[in-house]
């Protein structure tokens, strides 16, 4: 499959270029993006690189399947599946991947004792600390702890021909909601600048400790969690030369509909 790579390089200034080879896979301190939340939004749900590929390019992070088929979670070099019943399966490396970011996690910040009675809470102290560092950055996330309650959705696979992603989850979205579980929140922040590519701010999936629950996160509490951050200064995004993409009006505001789906 033709691939097309925009790589988006941040330090004191924001560097655009565009390549017909793939990014290179090594660790480094870039966040990795495959395709856009947006194309994913209007129903662009068809893979853009395998699962065994996507780990090339980071350890860390949250995204979706084939199909919109469960949720992504990334953690310590496992891509994780949670399904439609909210159980967690290892993912093929062969599975394919319409949307997704990853990195090679790298604590540059760590803090103990993180309390939260709610999702908004949370974020709040989260965003705390993207003041202090920098707004303008990308962050990585990850909350291990104690999870006093926590609310998760994952949806139906979906079949052809796809609807956009907010009306899929109208019908096909499922929540589980879970009481004094210990596991890690995967976080991912984006800039403002992002909208367009990505939505702006952090969008949270969860994975309980056993491996067995997860999926992306609507609303949580937090008590004496341990918080870890990556700052990232670089970004690349690779998305697929095909006809159903490059049909997309990908210019359209989707911040409404983002929203419905992010659970906002």
């Amino acid at each position: 499959m033709k691939k097309l790579v925009i790589a988006l390089l941040l330090s004191l200034a924001l560097a655009v270029s565009a390549s017909a080879q793939e990014v290179p896979a090594q660790k480094s301190d870039r966040l990795f993006q495959v395709a856009l939340l947006q194309s994913l939004m209007q129903g662009e749900y068809d893979g853009v690189v395998t699962v065994g590929e996507l780990k090339q390019y980071g350890d860390t992070g949250i995204g979706t399947f084939q199909a919109v088929n469960g949720e992504m979670i990334v953690l310590d070099g496992t891509v994780y599946r949670a399904v439609w019943d909210g159980s967690v399966e290892v993912a093929p490396d062969d599975e394919t991947v319409p949307f997704a970011n990853v990195t090679f996690f790298d604590a540059d910040i760590k803090a103990g004792n993180v309390n939260a009675d709610s999702m908004s809470e949370l974020k709040s102290i989260l965003n705390s600390v993207v003041r202090k560092h920098g707004r303008n950055q990308f962050y990585m996330a990850k909350i291990t702890g104690l999870m006093p309650s926590i609310l998760v959705r994952s949806e139906l696979k979906q079949e052809e021909p796809y609807k956009l992603l907010n009306d899929a989850l109208k019908t096909d979205q499922r929540e589980f909601t879970y009481s004094d579980i210990r596991g890690t929140v995967v976080a991912l922040y984006c800039p403002d600048y992002m909208e367009g590519l990505n939505t702006a701010g952090w969008h949270l999936h969860f994975i309980s400790e056993d491996r067995q629950k997860g999926g992306h996160v609507l609303d949580l509490a937090v008590k004496d969690g341990t918080l870890e951050l990556d700052i990232i200064s670089e970004f690349a995004m690779i998305v697929p030369n095909r006809e159903s993409f490059n049909g997309k009006g990908l210019s359209i505001n989707m911040k409404e509909a983002i929203q419905q789906v992010e659970g906002n």
